[in-house]
């Protein structure tokens, strides 16, 4: 070890031209102190601190060199041959031209697949706004009322203060349900404009489709940089669009939150690959550093969820950081990036106080205060060494304490049910509660299906996923072991040493699929966070020379020379795959595109135009919450339930309404129904008579469950209620339930019912 450094002093010495006992002289006492030691934590400890330190020299090299040295370097940079820049300079001309490139055709290949599937060019307005399903329809319909109001501040004032959607509610719509989105687009939409040159839901959903072009370019250049070649990035592109029913949700919500949001994780990711890099020059890295606190900031504004992903990728980095594979200031300043993100997010979501119990918060508050306590405590010191092996305990028993702290000391309603939806999902606690058994039986809450894995091994993606993993997990591991003997990292990496795990960017990656991997194989939601980065890590690794020689280093291949060997796969696996993907693939997509489908729902088309002709303007209306999102934006009307699930309030609203499915009397329904001061009911036929695939997991079985209605003996069930199915009996119109309701209008699918004011009882 001490010969290693004298090497590289004497390097220094004669290369730089700068004193060998000013540089080289201290580099050799840091290397040398823990040998002479004998211990392999402080050698850890030390190798780490020398990585940082020749980092900051690096940075500051060119401010503290004499003008006659800076010139001679520059007189030497002047020397390189022409060719070599112009080719570096081609390289990058045209692989920024790929990336951008890639991500405008993707909007307009999403732009054009939407105008097919819905023709929604030819629709009226009303047909349109019938595409938005959900808790969509409930996103879009605030945008519309942003347009319709006479000024921006007071559209939000209305939106901040609304008591026009819920019945007998007031409400925050834009910190409940995240309208940062929609205020941006009616801002843009207005300042741009754009009123006379495109309608407002062309301008909306051409915002959403850029963003998933942004999105696509992100993911692109992050394969880049991490292969150092834009055939990676273009490969990325193919087996993300191909895999697009696995990787999106754009097709069936797209308003969703996470449509808007995860194009900025994309890019907080794409920057943070680079700030990571060792070989990067301070330009670059301040600039990577502004880019991941912009993206960052904007991604938690945009999806209240946010803060749950970043806390996986908070994750990801303590354990890059744990085993010293990278430098602890970059670490330390990603996090300094999330405290600020939450603290501003805290200020600015209305003290949103989901953020201060937040387990990212406990966790970078953890961090820092064991940074604290390791830096108190002298080198080399019988504590620091133990403090250096209990980190990660130390750090997830301070996270959990901290986090059980902030929950006792602070007010908040932070989503609740989703602690008591992970105890019934793990099988620690099961109950009878319509609410989490409803949520349980939501297919993107399962875990994921064969045919999942299937797509996703038809398209050539699983099997190079799972080679380049393991490659980079047992470099990885080699590196560690490394690590625990003292053994420092190398400054650079070069191709022929074959040690892809010592790069802290491939590293991270690695960590952060394999979290947002386990976590897709218990939700299948959770799959389209994961299989983004399942495309981008596969195509980096088979496009990397570096991934092919670590693997031919371990195989000690000796009869072809293996950097040309590694050279040639790296571009020969990518060129076979990609043609063998165009061969198979591009037919289908072309087929897609060209192919025109038809969506036309009659019924409900009608249904709301009868409400908007028919209904009084005061009325409101009670169904189930996806039809009361519809009903919302196409009327405007007000309703009693919305499709939100982050509300404990609305949640049990929407226990109480699906009671109309259920097997209660005339009179309960009634009671139910006028506390929420409804004057109609709408029964959707859809869900009276559901046959759905699941048994137990349809609205009405849930509901027999709930209500004690269904008795279990031996695996046989029995009905256990002296009333007939609600939505059943009301279409015979006999007493009592022509006592409470009348029927006003009815289609093949839906029922309307007045809700009397004035009870008649008569025979």
């Amino acid at each position: 070890m001490r010969e290693r450094s004298r090497g590289r002093g004497r390097q220094e010495a004669g290369g730089s031209g700068r004193s060998a006992g000013g540089a080289a002289a201290p580099r050799g006492q840091r290397r040398g102190a823990p040998a002479a030691g004998g211990g392999r934590g402080l050698a850890m400890e030390e190798g780490a601190a020398d990585l940082r330190q020749r980092k900051k020299q690096n940075c500051t090299e060119s401010d503290k060199m004499a003008p006659e040295e800076r010139n001679k370097e520059n007189s030497k940079l002047g020397r390189l041959p022409k060719y070599m820049l112009i080719q570096r300079f081609a390289k990058l001309f045209f692989g920024c031209l790929a990336a951008v490139t890639s991500g405008m055709m993707y909007a307009v290949y999403l732009s054009t697949y939407h105008e097919r599937k819905f023709w929604f060019s030819s629709r009226q307005e009303l047909e349109r706004e019938i595409t938005f399903p959900g808790d969509s329809a409930i996103y879009y319909s605030f945008y519309k009322e942003l347009l319709k109001a006479p000024s921006f501040e007071r559209g939000v004032y209305e939106l901040t203060h609304n008591n026009k959607t819920i019945s007998l509610k007031t409400i925050n719509a834009v910190q409940q349900m995240t309208l940062y989105p929609e205020l941006i687009a009616s801002v843009l939409y207005q300042a741009s404009g754009s009123e006379e040159v495109i309608e407002p839901v062309y301008f909306y959903i051409g915002i959403v489709f850029g963003l998933q072009g942004i999105y696509v370019t992100a993911l692109f250049v992050t394969s880049w940089v991490m292969s150092g070649t834009w055939l990676a990035g273009m490969l990325t592109v193919a087996w993300f669009i191909i895999n697009r029913t696995d990787t999106t949700r754009i097709d069936y919500s797209i308003p969703s939150r996470e449509n808007w949001a995860l194009p900025y994780f994309a890019c907080q990711v794409a920057a943070l690959t680079g700030y990571l890099k060792k070989t990067l020059n301070c330009s670059a890295e301040k600039f990577c550093y502004l880019l991941v606190s912009a993206s960052t900031y904007t991604f938690m504004m945009m999806w209240e969820y946010s803060h749950y992903l970043l806390f996986v990728q908070a994750v990801s980095l303590f354990l890059l950081d744990s085993f010293a594979l990278a430098q602890t200031e970059k670490v330390h300043e990603v996090y300094k990036i999330y405290l600020f993100s939450l603290c501003v997010g805290y200020l600015l979501q209305f003290e949103n106080s989901a953020l201060l119990v937040s387990p990212l918060l406990s966790l970078v508050a953890a961090l820092m205060l064991s940074k604290c306590l390791q830096m108190n405590m002298k080198k080399g010191t019988f504590m620091s060494r133990l403090l250096k092996i209990m980190y990660i305990y130390l750090v997830l028993m301070i996270t959990v304490a901290l986090n059980f702290l902030l929950k006792m000391f602070v007010p908040h309603r932070e989503h609740e049910h989703l602690l008591k939806f992970i105890e019934v999902k793990l099988g620690l606690n099961t109950t009878k509660n319509f609410t989490m058994n409803w949520l349980l039986c939501q297919e993107s809450l399962q875990a994921p299906s064969q045919d999942f894995f299937l797509r996703l091994t038809q398209s050539s993606l699983l099997p190079f996923y799972i080679l380049v993993l393991i490659i980079c997990l047992f470099s990885v591991t080699q590196v560690i072991f490394r690590r625990l003997c003292g053994e420092p990292l190398k400054e650079t990496v070069k191709l022929e040493d074959g040690r892809i795990g010592e790069r802290p960017e491939i590293v991270y990656h690695v960590i952060h699929t394999i979290l947002l991997g386990c976590l897709a194989m218990c939700l299948e939601g959770m799959k389209y966070l994961w299989t983004p980065y399942v495309c981008m890590l596969a195509a980096f690794g088979v496009c990397s020379p570096e991934l092919w020689m670590t693997l031919f280093k371990w195989l000690r291949l000796k009869a072809v020379h293996p950097i040309l060997l590694a050279l040639i796969l790296s571009m020969a696996v990518p060129t076979i795959i990609g043609f063998s993907l165009w061969k198979e693939f591009f037919p289908r997509i072309m087929t897609e595109l060209s192919e025109l489908q038809e969506f036309y729902d009659p019924d409900t088309v009608e249904l709301m135009t009868w409400i908007k002709r028919q209904a009084p303007v005061a009325a409101v209306f009670a169904g189930s919450p996806q039809l009361m999102g519809v009903i919302k934006l196409c009327t405007g009307w007000m309703v009693s339930s919305l499709p939100l699930y982050n509300d404990d309030d609305l949640l049990k609203r929407n226990e109480n309404i699906y009671q109309i499915y259920s097997k209660r009397s005339a009179e309960d329904i009634y009671k139910i129904l006028t506390s929420y001061k409804a004057n109609f009911l709408i029964i959707e036929d859809s869900i009276c008579n559901e046959v759905g695939p699941v048994r137990g997991c349809r609205v009405k079985d849930l509901l027999d469950i709930a209500n004690g209605h269904v008795v279990c003996e031996e695996d046989d069930s029995y009905a256990d209620s002296k009333y007939g199915r609600f939505c059943h009996e009301i279409k015979m119109n006999y007493s009592p339930y022509v006592n409470y309701f009348t029927r006003v209008y009815w289609n093949r699918s839906y029922f309307v019912y007045k809700i009397n004011t004035v009870i008649s009882f008569q025979s």
